[in-house]
């Protein structure tokens, strides 16, 4: 399935970030699935205007998570789910992410039951988005 990737060069995230993130989220709802190519470096590059670098370095994280593979001359795929973290360092991830969230909402002045409201809407969106029910496995 062909994703059409938007970056921004006015906000604090880094593009290599934005492709990151926007990779991982069509993985994370199922628009892209096992074995779904990617567009190469260069074709991605000229896409969103950017140095074919920072591409790279945004597909070196992908596949440094495992959720991309590398195929010699073939391009960038989508790599089939596994686990590729320790439950430790799972673990360890979520709590930093939750970490930022939860500073964050509170420096906005949202209560403690706003947060987790807000957090279960996004949830259930999520879900409700990509065809995953509640409680289904993500490995």
């Amino acid at each position: 399935m062909l994703l059409e990737f938007h970056v921004s060069t006015g906000i604090p995230t880094p593009v290599f970030r934005q492709i990151v993130d926007q990779v991982r989220r069509a993985i994370a709802m199922g628009s892209w699935q096992a074995g779904d190519q990617l567009p190469s470096v260069r074709a991605l590059a000229e896409q969103v205007v950017v140095n074919p670098n920072t591409v790279a370095k945004a597909y070196g994280e992908l596949v440094r998570d495992g959720l991309i593979e590398a195929r010699q001359g073939r391009g960038y795929f989508v790599a089939d789910r596994r686990q590729v973290y320790s439950d430790a360092e799972r673990k360890r991830r979520l709590d930093q992410i939750l970490w930022s969230l939860v500073s964050e909402a509170l420096v906005l002045n949202f209560t403690d039951d706003e947060i987790i409201d807000a957090l279960r809407r996004a949830l259930s969106g999520f879900r409700s988005a990509s065809g995953h029910e509640e409680g289904d496995s993500h490995e």
